[in-house]
């Protein structure tokens, strides 16, 4: 067996990400002469590595140590065989100063890049990673051409001077990556996936190139799974009574940088905790990984795992599934899927990026050609069980709040989706508040009345002139062109 794929197997026991056991049954099953990533890929196919991120920073790891030789003892025979020497801790170099203080700004010494080794530099990066993600930054940005810059509370700020060169900024974006990664990103020129230096550090990563060079934008994962009380949802007994049922389709829904991930994390996490069912996640890339409780959770991963989320909804139905998460709803064959899925008996919960209940209905809909309209209408007006769309607002405390719309389907509102009536969706939910409904203008309008976003927030969120009165009669009646909250 070759010395990547015996250093995947001793740093996988290592990690406990697997076991002898298991190992030895991948080996029979690929002969002595398996590859590395053939190895790993079989290890996730049959379900013997639940934690894909780590599987991949160890083939990482395992890649590089190949390289100086094989690791000590043989892993698959050796019981008392020695542990692997830990990866060096994420330090800065001795030429780039010193870590900063916890919730510090990230320091990270850019202008030395051409003297770092890979290995110092990767050390470098991973710890700029989680320095970014100490001081409350929700991304980190890499790009040639421009100074690197994080965002924190959707607000963007420079953390050097320097501007990365195009070879400075591939150095940076792919320094983390395995052999095989890098190809695929420099083939493409577009990589998701996600990324883990340790179960407390996870981040979602998005490489690209542009006219300057190669690009890397590194969102952070929150460490934990919260609880759905602690996000700040309104009318929570109405997102669990949605949660509730066992067939139906609900929607997540909100602009980029919303949120919506970390609410889709907290209910896959109600319903883990709450039933005995099998769950099927399908994600591009796995940002948060779900350990089974109550239920059995299946993640599958755009990319890795299965060609399109169409491909892996369609396998889905042939899995067992109770519920089918979606990470986002792109095309038509994936929202006419997820449509036909949540009509068989299945809970089908996923995401798109539209602002209010009405934008969605829409979207969902108009993707449909014209033949098809009235059956789509009527199967959505059947099968949807409600949306909820949320919203990240900078809060006059610092930190941000959240504001949430929420629909929940009932005789009316289905009659109006039969209908193509979507326009009169306002007026229903203002009438539904007793069933947990809330309109998003109100939402933001009750947010400013309670001090808890500014004025000037709150008139960028909101359109109607009779709610922009409220909060200042002297304000236009549209909102600004192309602003940002």
């Amino acid at each position: 067996m070759n010395n990547e794929t015996l250093w995947l197997i001793r740093l996988g026991l290592d990690r406990k990400l697997f076991n002898r056991d298991q190992a030895l049954v991948v080996m029979r099953m690929l002969g002595k002469g398996a590859e590395l990533m053939d190895f790993a890929q079989k290890l996730i196919d049959e379900s013997m590595v639940q934690d894909v991120g780590a599987l991949e920073e160890v083939a990482g790891h395992a890649v590089a140590r190949a390289a100086a030789g094989p690791p000590p003892g043989n892993p698959l025979l050796d019981d008392e065989a020695p542990a692997a020497p830990a990866p060096r801790p994420a330090s800065r170099p001795a030429t780039g100063g010193t870590t900063p203080a916890t919730g510090g700004m990230p320091q990270f010494p850019f202008d030395q890049i051409g003297t770092l080794d890979d290995a110092a530099l990767a050390d470098a990066m991973r710890q700029l990673l989680v320095d970014a993600g100490r001081f409350g930054a929700s991304d980190l940005h890499l790009s040639a051409g421009s100074r690197p810059f994080i965002r924190k509370h959707r607000a963007l700020t420079p953390i050097t001077e320097h501007v990365l060169k195009e070879d400075e900024s591939l150095r940076l974006n792919t320094v983390l990556l395995a052999a095989h990664q890098k190809n695929i990103f420099l083939e493409r020129r577009d990589y998701d996936l996600a990324l883990a230096l340790g179960p407390e550090n996870r981040y979602r990563v998005n490489l690209m190139f542009h006219k300057w060079g190669p690009s890397g934008s590194y969102r952070m994962v929150p460490a934990g799974i919260p609880k759905l009380d602690q996000l700040g949802l309104r009318n929570l007994e109405a997102i669990r009574k949605l949660l509730s049922y066992h067939n139906g389709l609900i929607l997540i829904t909100g602009p980029v940088g919303a949120g919506k991930t970390t609410t889709l994390a907290a209910m896959v996490d109600e319903l883990n905790t709450q039933r005995e069912d099998h769950i099927i996640t399908v994600e591009d890339p796995i940002e948060v990984v779900q350990n089974p409780k109550g239920c059995n959770v299946t993640q599958r991963e755009v990319g890795p795992h299965t060609k399109s989320f169409f491909s892996a909804l369609k396998g889905a139905l042939r899995e067992d599934p109770d519920v089918i998460v979606i990470g986002e709803l792109r095309d038509l064959e994936t929202i006419e899927m997820a449509i036909s899925a949540s009509e068989t008996g299945h809970l089908v919960i996923g995401t798109m990026h539209t602002s209010d209940a009405s934008t969605t209905l829409n979207r969902l809909l108009d993707v449909f050609p014209p033949a098809q309209q009235t059956q789509i209408r009527a199967s959505v007006a059947e099968s949807l069980r409600g949306i909820v769309c949320q919203r990240l607002l900078p809060g006059t405390g610092g930190g941000l709040v959240v504001a949430c719309e929420i629909m929940v389907s009932n005789t009316a509102i289905q009659a109006l989706i039969r209908e193509g009536k979507t326009a009169g969706l306002r007026n229903v939910m203002e009438t539904g508040v007793k069933e947990g409904m809330c309109i998003m203008e109100n939402v933001v309008f009750e947010l400013y009345a309670q001090k808890k976003i500014s004025k000037e927030t709150a008139l960028i969120n909101v359109s109607t002139r009779n709610v922009r009165n409220k909060i200042d009669p002297a304000a236009p009646s549209a909102p600004p062109v192309a602003t940002k909250a």
